[in-house]
């Protein structure tokens, strides 16, 4: 039977009552009628009280209970659905972990114990109304199309801009006036803007640059804050649909209506929508990806397959406008941010126009919920909200001289949405009304760039932690960019030709333009061979290409940092790049190049042997490859002749069989190996701790074990079971295994000190000649997060890398008290109790970008 309900949707965020009722009959008894939802009586259904307890007041109550409509047998009801978590936001953490199993299709039945009836109606059951798993949301994506085929003529496109690493789609939508509206942005406005910004700059002010359109780009990269893909959804909804809308605001603590007219809007602006930059965590309900990274500080790095579609993406279009949706702080927070800024913005030409956006969407936000007001970290903060830190979202496309925005709502719930939504047709409306200005502001960005001008109006906006203006760090230098950066390929020159070349990849995938060397040229007394790559810095996206290979800056006397600031690729990654300061060093004998393959070894056939140098990664993995297909891999003990120590001898035959597709340097032996060596073996490896520490390792090519099963145990752990150490090799990396080894008294004679775990440097090392530092040189420059150092070693121990003792050792970051640690010991080995502890100070495989650094795990591993 039927059971007629006044609603069908009931919500955990927001309470509700539903009238039922059905005809059962005149002659039931009513005081025996019951209820059920989802097969369990109303009893059944308990309120969360603790933990994944769910014993407290009931959730579903009769508030009216079952009578007669007038003379019938119409038996009518009122129920009340009260909140399963007894609070409106489901943002704390231990509820959000819980809350989507009770997402979903439910009867709801009035029954008659007596006489078997029962009345039935199905429900559901939602966060909040607007609530869609990721695989709802390409099917709503597709309805919404659908219905603006059928009512308008405006331009949708969908793409998949990739797959996750589970295989899900990326889902991007444009929506615009029509077809010829995005071509002309991409084919002609953009062009134009990046190549020669000052014709629409005049274009602009003399009122002759007629029609154009402007992309705002909606954004969530972190999926379990839910109402960033629901918002994006319902935005889209919007401005595919509706011809006018109303859009309630707060300004001055007064409420108030704005009419925004679609068609208007569109003969202004682009919307690109983002839904979520990881499916993977949409479907999960997960911050991360399921590589376990957060991708919202990974977005400079680019490691995982997501962030690397998505930067690019941004850098193609070039946004105006960026908002990247976010949850949940305790308040209601749109950036801009604090200081210290990333001297590679423009910050004069963004920092006022974000205030005003910021504006726009808290009263948008304001009006379209309860929420009773909104903060500026900029005009509400001291610190610790900063955008030194180039990897969210947002700050990455304020290179690309986007307007960009984190915006944290304070509650998982209906109202949460509600204001997300009002945040972007705030900042809609804003980019409208404010168009010429935004973009012309954008537009002195790129001249800037172009004109290789270091404007001095940047320098107020960067200060000390006393607020004292500092500007751009300049040195002896009038312009804190370089004329050029050059990325050599020669092998005299370049220490890592796999990494340098990987980076002139990065490069033109986020939109910096790189040449290369048409024929040999010399600069500065050293000549570059052809074919060497070129990034020119008079060019548009300049800030981005400087922010990625610039050596960083030192903002230690900041006591509130939001996130590590250190990016420098040619030392984390490990390859060489020169600055070059000559504006004429080049002379024309370059030409730009679009594309760029990656380097491969050489096999020289007539050679009995090949010696493979312990240099780059990419050997690691072929070592790896090789020892899993059964060859011998035998590694040098000493240094002899053109052999160094660490180095890795195969016949050639394997390496024809395995290594085609791998990058190494090889020398080549004709007869017998004339060093001492030790056969390698496939050594069984278990890594304990973070999922970055496994994913480095497992890039390497080791295959790994549990703990009981292991050769040797890689950490980052506090986690150490002592009954598995004897007979193994124990490496452990940074804070938490080094005082887990000290407070547990497993090396007597060990001893550490440190400032904070979190503090961050890039430092001069002096590294040991040692095999188990082999492929390094004496001076190498490392990173660091944990600010910690060694100030003791058990005796007999053998020291691998201390910090330099040179007044410059630290070279940036962040790490109030870092003088501390000059001179002190970072790493070392011993055995003891018939265990081998490797402990180094420092980070070996931080967010996967420290690839410099991974090669000391190896050695370590193949030495086990």
């Amino acid at each position: 039977m039927q059971l007629k309900i006044s609603r069908s949707l009931f919500s955990l965020t927001e309470v509700r009552t539903v009238e039922v009722q059905a005809d059962m009959g005149r002659y039931i008894d009513l005081s025996q009628l019951a209820f059920q939802f989802g097969g369990k009586s109303l009893s059944e259904w308990k309120k969360w009280t603790t933990g994944s307890n769910f014993n407290g007041d009931p959730f579903i109550t009769i508030v009216e209970k079952p009578h007669f409509v007038g003379d019938t047998g119409v038996v009518k009801a009122t129920l009340k659905f009260d909140l399963l978590f007894n609070r409106e936001s489901l943002a704390e953490r231990s509820i959000r972990t819980q809350y989507q199993q009770f997402i979903g299709s439910y009867e709801l039945a009035m029954t008659d114990p007596q006489t078997k009836m029962k009345a039935s109606a199905t429900v559901q059951l939602n966060v909040y109304d607007e609530f869609l798993f990721y695989d709802e949301l390409k099917p709503t994506i597709d309805q919404i199309f659908k219905q603006a085929h059928q009512k308008n003529n405006r331009y949708l496109k969908y793409q998949s801009l990739g797959k996750s690493i589970e295989g899900r789609d990326l889902h991007f939508v444009i929506l615009a006036k029509s077809k010829a509206v995005v071509d002309r942005y991409l084919n002609i406005t953009l062009p134009t803007a990046l190549e020669q910004p000052e014709k629409l700059i005049h274009q602009l002010d003399n009122g002759l640059i007629g029609e154009y359109q402007v992309p705002i780009w909606f954004n969530n990269i972190h999926p379990d804050e839910i109402e960033g893909p629901d918002a994006q959804v319902e935005l889209l909804r919007k401005f595919a649909l509706e011809d006018k809308l109303t859009v309630p605001i707060v300004r001055n603590g007064q409420k108030e209506t704005v009419s925004l007219d679609v068609n208007e809007m569109l003969d202004h602006v682009i919307f690109l929508f983002m839904f979520t930059n990881n499916p993977d965590g949409r479907a999960a309900n997960s911050r991360r990806n399921a590589n376990g990274f957060d991708l919202n500080r990974d977005n400079h790095l680019q490691t995982q397959p997501e962030t690397i579609v998505v930067t690019q993406e941004i850098a193609n279009w070039t946004p105006l406008s960026f908002l990247d949706m976010h949850g949940y702080i305790s308040r209601f927070l749109i950036e801009p941010t604090t200081p210290p800024h990333n001297p590679n913005y423009e910050y004069d030409l963004l920092y006022n126009n974000m205030i005003r956006q910021a504006r726009a969407m808290g009263e948008a936000g304001l009006g379209n919920s309860d929420f009773k007001s909104y903060v500026i970290p900029a005009l509400d903060y001291k610190d610790g909200w900063d955008d030194m830190s180039v990897g969210y979202t947002p700050m990455y496309a304020m290179l690309h001289g986007s307007l960009g925005h984190t915006i944290e709502i304070p509650a998982l719930s209906q109202d949460g949405f509600h204001a997300m939504v009002g945040i972007g047709l705030g900042a809609a409306l804003f980019v409208q009304e404010k168009k010429d200005q935004l973009y012309k502001n954008q537009l002195e960005i790129f001249k800037r760039g172009v004109n290789g001008e270091d404007n001095r109006s940047v320098d107020p906006y960067l200060v000390n932690a006393s607020r004292k203006s500092i500007g751009r760090i300049r040195g002896e230098h009038t312009n804190f960019f370089p004329d050029y950066y050059v990325i050599p390929i020669g092998s005299k020159q370049q220490v890592n030709k796999l990494e340098a070349y990987k980076m002139v990849q990065y490069l033109l995938r986020n939109g910096v333009k790189v040449e290369k060397l048409i024929d040999n040229t010399v600069v500065n007394g050293i000549t570059y061979s052809k074919g060497t790559f070129v990034i020119p810095m008079k060019q548009a996206k300049r800030g981005v290409a400087n922010a990625m290979l610039y050596k960083g800056d030192d903002v230690s006397d900041w006591k509130a940092m939001y996130d590590s600031t250190i990016v420098n690729f040619p030392d984390l990654r490990g390859f060489t790049v020169h600055e070059i300061r000559n504006t004429d060093a080049f002379n024309q004998n370059t030409i730009r190049i679009r594309s760029t393959g990656l380097p491969k070894g050489n096999i020289y056939t007539a050679a009995t042997f090949h010696v493979l140098a312990n240099t780059n990664n990419d050997t690691i993995k072929l070592v790896n490859i090789l020892l899993k297909n059964g060859a011998v891999v035998e590694k040098a003990l000493e240094t002899r002749g053109l052999i160094n120590k660490g180095d890795f001898i195969v016949r050639t035959n394997d390496l024809q069989h395995f290594g085609k597709n791998y990058y190494f340097i090889a020398r080549y032996l004709y007869t017998s190996i004339p060093v001492k060596t030790m056969q390698l073996k496939q050594t069984k490896v278990s890594v304990i701790g973070s999922t970055q520490l496994k994913f480095a390792v497992s890039e390497l090519g080791f295959d790994m074990v549990k703990q009981a099963d292991a050769d040797v145990i890689v950490s980052d752990s506090s986690s150490i079971i002592v009954s598995y150490l004897t007979g193994k090799t124990f490496v452990g990396i940074g804070f938490e295994p080094l005082k887990a080894v000290k407070s547990r008294g497993l090396l007597p004679g060990f001893n550490i000190d440190q400032t904070k775990n979190g503090h961050e440097g890039l430092v001069k090392a002096k590294i040991k000649n040692h095999l188990l530092t082999s492929g390094y040189q004496t001076d190498e420059v490392l990173y660091t997060t944990s600010g910690m150092w060694i100030t003791s070693v058990p005796a007999g121990a053998e020291v691998l890398a201390s910090l330099s003792n040179s007044n410059d050792f630290f070279i940036a970051g962040w790490w109030p008290g870092h003088e501390n640690a000059k001179g002190q010991i970072l790493a070392f080995t011993h055995s003891f109790n018939n265990t081998t502890f490797t402990l180094f100070a420092n980070d070996l495989a931080f967010r996967a970008h420290t690839h410099n650094s991974y090669r000391f795990i190896a050695n370590c591993i193949y030495d086990s």
